[in-house]
């Protein structure tokens, strides 16, 4: 069987979308799954900011050029589902393509 190289930016989209469809997956949980510990550990989320990594608490890195202002933010979080959406799209690229 014969594999292709794939791209950087095939394989950075599939492991996006797969995070977001396990994002999703999450929301669906937690419409119908009851309160509890099984809840908790499905919706328990980590939490990465840009602005975390300067010390600012907004979530906004602001550069002021006096002529115009710049803010830049971006903020991931990631969940159990969203792990299991990440690998899926892995185990996906990296056997069926």
């Amino acid at each position: 069987m014969k594999t292709r190289k794939l791209s950087w930016g095939y394989i950075a989209l599939g492991l996006f979308v797969g995070a977001l469809i396990g994002s999703y997956i999450s929301v669906f949980l937690a419409l119908i799954l009851p309160a509890g510990v099984v809840k908790d550990f499905f919706l328990l989320s980590v939490e990465f900011d840009l602005a975390g990594l300067v010390g600012n608490e907004s979530g906004v890195i602001v550069l002021d050029l006096t002529i115009f202002t710049l803010k830049f933010g971006l903020s991931v979080a990631f969940n159990f589902t969203s792990l299991i959406g990440l690998v899926t799209a892995y185990y996906y690229l990296r056997y069926f393509h």
